[in-house]
C-alpha cells in the first residue's frame, strides 16, 4: 500500500515552521548587538542588585582621588622634613598601586562584559543550533539501528524498514542544516567555538595545544567525511531496499548485508569524533573519554523511539496493517533497555569525574549543577525514572497509549540533554528556555515532519522482497 501525505500533517508542518522560524528570528533581533546593550539586558533581567554589582568601577576611583588630594598637600608643604618626604613617597606608591588596582578591575570589568556580551549573542545561535542538531542526531541514531537490524539479518524488523528509511531521510538536509551553522561559526558569525578565534588562542596555552586537531580547514574537511560516509551509505541501502523488491533473486538483500556490516564499522568511528568535534569542542578545556558512548546512547533511543511513535501514527491512520503488538512491544523494549544504557554512561561520566575531582574535568559539572539545576536532573527524571516506571511493565509495552506517552517525555528529555550538553559553554549562566529555543525546536520538528512523510509517499510501506519479510509478518511471541 502507497501512503499518502494527509493535507492536515502538511499544513501542520508549514506552521510549526512557520511559527519556529518567526521566533527564531525574533531571538536574532532581540539579541544585543553592542556590549551596552548587554549589559542592559543583564541588569534587566537580574534587577538592581545585579547591576549595583558591576558598580564597582566608581568605588575604584575613590582610593586613586584621595591619593592624588593627598599627594598636592604634600607637594605644596614646602617644609616637610625627612618624615614628611618619606610620607610623601609612600604616598605616592600607594597612588601607584591604586591606579594599577584601578586599570586592572576596570580590564577585568570590561572582560566580563565583553563575555555576557558574547553569551548573550551566542542564545539564539545555541538556541538554532541545539534544534538542528536533535533532529538531525534522531535521523542518525535511525540509521545505526536500521544498519544494524540489516547486518544482524533480524527477522523481526523488516516490516518497519519502510519506516526506518523514511527517517533517515531527514539526515542529510539536516546534517547540511548543522554545516553550515558549524560553517558560520567559522567565518565568525558566534562565539559557539571559542577555538576558532585566533585571538583565544594565542592567550589559552591549552587551545594552543590541540590546533593540530582543532583546526577549521580539518574541522570542516572532517564534517564533509561524516556527512559523505553517512549519506553515502544512507543512498545505497535504499536502492539496494528497492531494487530488491523488484528482484527475483536476493542479491540486493546481500549487499545491503555487506554494506550495512562496513557501514557499521566507519559509523562508531565517526560518531564518536563528530560527538568530540560538533559538541564537546565547544568547551575545549574539557573532555570525556565516554562522550562518544553518551551521544550515542542518547541519539539511538531517540531515534528508536522516533520509530515507534511514527509507527504507531501510521497504523492508526490504516496503514502497516502488518505491524502487529508484537512489533511495538520489542520497539518498547529497545526504548527500555537503551534508556538504561544511557543512564549508566550518564552516571559513570558524572561519578567517575565527580569522584576524581580534577578541577580541569569537574568544573563540567559544577556549572551544570550550579546554573542548570533544573534541567540539568530534571533529564534524568525524564530519560530514566519516567520510561522506567512506565516500560517495565510488560504488558504496557504493548499498548500503544503507554509507548507514545513515554516516547513523547523522552524525545523532549533528550532534547533536554541536548541542551545541557551545549548551553552551558556557550551561554553560561545566561540561559532560559525563551522564545527562540521553543521556535528552534518547532522549526525542525515541522521540517523533520516534512521530510520524513514526504519520502514515506516514495515507496510502498512494505518491504515486500526482503527474503525476511514473511517470518516478519508473522512475528508473534
Amino acid at each position: 500500500m502507497m501512503y499518502t501525505f494527509p493535507n492536515k500533517l502538511r499544513n501542520l508542518a508549514f506552521i510549526f515552521m512557520a511559527i519556529g522560524f518567526i521566533g527564531l528570528v525574533y531571538g536574532f533581533l532581540s539579541a544585543p548587538s553592542t556590549i551596552a546593550e548587554a549589559k542592559a539586558m543583564v541588569a534587566a533581567n537580574h534587577g538592581e542588585e545585579h547591576g549595583s554589582s558591576h558598580d564597582t568601577s566608581d568605588t575604584h576611583a575613590t582610593p586613586d582621588a584621595n591619593s592624588d588630594h593627598n599627594e598636592d598637600n604634600l607637594h605644596s608643604d614646602e617644609a616637610a622634613d625627612t618624615y614628611g618626604e618619606e610620607t610623601h613617597d609612600t604616598a605616592h606608591q600607594n597612588g601607584n598601586e591604586a591606579h594599577a588596582t584601578t586599570a586592572h578591575g576596570e580590564s577585568h570589568d570590561a572582560e566580563h562584559d565583553e563575555h555576557v556580551f558574547h553569551q548573550l549573542s551566542n542564545k539564539p545561535w545555541a538556541a538554532l543550533y541545539v534544534a538542528a542538531f536533535f533532529f538531525f542526531m534522531i535521523s542518525l541514531g535511525v540509521l545505526a539501528f536500521y544498519a544494524i537490524q540489516r547486518a544482524a539479518q533480524a527477522g523481526w524488523s523488516p516490516v518497519l524498514y519502510r519506516v526506518m528509511e523514511g527517517i533517515t531521510a531527514y539526515m542529510l538536509p539536516g546534517g547540511i542544516i548543522v554545516i553550515a551553522i558549524l560553517a558560520l561559526s567559522s567565518m565568525h558569525f558566534n562565539h559557539l567555538f571559542i577555538w576558532m578565534d585566533p585571538e583565544v588562542v594565542a592567550h589559552d596555552k591549552l587551545i594552543a595545544g590541540k590546533t593540530g586537531f582543532l583546526n577549521v580547514p580539518f574541522f570542516l574537511v572532517r564534517a564533509l567525511i561524516y556527512i559523505g560516509g553517512w549519506a553515502t551509505y544512507r543512498y545505497f541501502s535504499r536502492k539496494f531496499s528497492l531494487a530488491q523488491d523488484q528482484a527475483d533473486d536476493i542479491s540486493n538483500h546481500k549487499k545491503n548485508f555487506r554494506i550495512s556490516a562496513g557501514f557499521l564499522v566507519f559509523y562508531i568511528v565517526t560518531e564518536s569524533m563528530m560527538s568530540w568535534d560538533w559538541i564537546m569542542s565547544i568547551d575545549p578545556h574539557w573532555f570525556s573519554t565516554l562522550f562518544g558512548w553518551y551521544v550515542f546512547a542518547s541519539m539511538f533511543v531517540s531515534g528508536i523511539t522516533a520509530i515507534a511513535l511514527i509507527t504507531i501514527y501510521l497504523k492508526s491512520k490504516g496503514y502497516l496493517e502488518f505491524v502487529n503488538d508484537s512489533h511495538i512491544h520489542d520497539l518498547g523494549k529497545f526504548m527500555f533497555g537503551i534508556s538504561v544504557f544511557w543512564t549508566y554512561l550518564w552516571f559513570s561520566q558524572f561519578m567517575l569525574i565527580w569522584y576524581s575531582n580534577i578541577p580541569e574535568e569537574v568544573t563540567y559539572f559544577m556549572t551544570r549543577i550550579e546554573d542548570y539545576n533544573l534541567p540539568f536532573f530534571g533529564m534524568v527524571v525524564m530519560n530514566f525514572i519516567f520510561p522506567l516506571l512506565i516500560l517495565m511493565n510488560s504488558d504496557y509495552k504493548r499498548i500503544n497509549y503507554f509507548i507514545v506517552m513515554a516516547g513523547i517525555v523522552i524525545i523532549l528529555g533528550h532534547y533536554m540533554d541536548v541542551f545541557n550538553m551545549i548551553m552551558p559553554s556557550a551561554v553560561g549562566d545566561q540561559w532560559f528556555i525563551g522564545i527562540a529555543e521553543i521556535g528552534g525546536f518547532l522549526f525542525f520538528l515541522g521540517l523533520f515532519i516534512y521530510v520524513v512523510f514526504s519520502e514515506l509517499t516514495k515507496a510502498p510501506l512494505l518491504a515486500k522482497g526482503d527474503p525476511f519479510m514473511g517470518e516478519s509478518e508473522r512475528f508473534h511471541y
